[in-house]
Formats: structure tokens, C-alpha cells, sequence
């Protein structure tokens, strides 16, 4: 026997709720995608033998430096705000949280990238020119670049080499331009090259498990 047909009113009324189904599907898929990434990268960095890339956290409005700003005075340049306190201390959180060994932390000469690794880290860093601001610098880029590489070359087996440096730095470095306290981790191989291992924005990071 012929079921009968469903009512055109019932039929159009599916239409909608079919399609809200498939979106909550794909939000959920865009979601989990990144989540899951970002638990790999943390699974990676918990093993060691990484060089992490961070820049620093989010500062007072502005771009580049102050004109006549000094190297060794914070009060000549573009400091963290109070949110880039935030993240940074988000960030150390989530290395604590997740047991990821630190074997040793370099930074910028920037004062921003210091109070960055001071405050995830807990300890005023070493210093090294090859992470400087490459913003406005263009001539300095293929001796930064260089300089990177023999850093990769001391990355420690055991623990991770985390280096705080800057947006315009790490794009020229990896190709990714990050944002605000955000980690860019990459594999150093035997030949002195690097893939890029993954990236956990500052958000992730202090959603720790």
C-alpha cells in the first residue's frame, strides 16, 4: 500500500531544522580542528627538543617604536598593557599545567619582549640581537636569519628553547606571522633546516587540560 504523501506544510518545516543540523556539524568540525592541533603541538613540546617562537604579548597601542626611542630604556618604548600581562601569564600557565620542560629561554632586547618572558617564565631572560625587531629594519634580515639558524643548532634534547621575539621577526624567520603571545613551534632537522611544527594562539594556550 502507498504511504501517503507528507503534507507540504511538514515537508518545508524539516528544510530549516536540516540545515541548522548541518551547521552546528560544521561549527563543531571547525572547531574540534584547531583544538586537536593544538593538543599535537602540546604533545610534541611535552617531548622536547623544540625551539618555540613566541611573540610577545599584547602592548600599549602603536606600531613599531617611538621615535628616538633608547634599547636600554623601557620608558623610551612600546610596553605591555595591562591584556598583555594577561596573556603572558597565561602562556606560563599552560607550560605549568602541561609539564612542558623548559631547558632554557632567550629574548629580544626589547623591553616588551623581557617583561613577556619574565612574567610567563619567571626569570629576567638572556638576551640575543639575532631576535630583535625586524620592523622598519629590512637590512638586518638576512644576519638575524643566519643567526636563527645557529640558535636551532643548540636546540636541547631534553626541554625546549623558547625565544621570545617579535611579529615582524618571526615571519621572517618561519613565515608565519603570529599574533599577540602567540607560539610558533618548529622541528630543527639534521641538515640545520626546520619545519614548522604548529602553532597555539595565547587563547588555546591557557586552555589547559
Amino acid at each position: 500500500m502507498k504511504e501517503p504523501d507528507m503534507p507540504a506544510a511538514e515537508s518545508n518545516s524539516l528544510a530549516p531544522s536540516l540545515a541548522l543540523i548541518a551547521a552546528l556539524l560544521a561549527a563543531l568540525l571547525m572547531w574540534a580542528g584547531p583544538a586537536q592541533a593544538d593538543e599535537a603541538t602540546w604533545a610534541l613540546l611535552k617531548k622536547g627538543g623544540q625551539v618555540v617562537l613566541v611573540r610577545h604579548a599584547l602592548t600599549d597601542p602603536g606600531v613599531g617604536d617611538p621615535p628616538g626611542f633608547v634599547l636600554d630604556d623601557c620608558k623610551t618604548q612600546r610596553n605591555l598593557s595591562a591584556t598583555g600581562r594577561g596573556e603572558a601569564q597565561r602562556l606560563g600557565a599552560a607550560f605549568r599545567a602541561r609539564a612542558v620542560p623548559v631547558a632554557r629561554v632567550l629574548s629580544s632586547p626589547w623591553c616588551r619582549c623581557i617583561e613577556t618572558a619574565k612574567i610567563a617564565f619567571g626569570s629576567t631572560p638572556q638576551t640575543n640581537a639575532a631576535l630583535g625587531n625586524l620592523y622598519d629594519r629590512p637590512g638586518n634580515r638576512d644576519s638575524q636569519t643566519a643567526a636563527f639558524k645557529e640558535l636551532l643548532a643548540q636546540a636541547p634534547r631534553q626541554g625546549n628553547l623558547v625565544l621570545v621575539t617579535h611579529g615582524s621577526t618571526t615571519l621572517a624567520f618561519t613565515g608565519v606571522s603570529p599574533a599577540t603571545a602567540e607560539m610558533v613551534v618548529v622541528t630543527p632537522d639534521s641538515n640545520g633546516g626546520f619545519k614548522v611544527a604548529g602553532r597555539i594562539p595565547v587563547t588555546e594556550a591557557g586552555a589547559s587540560k
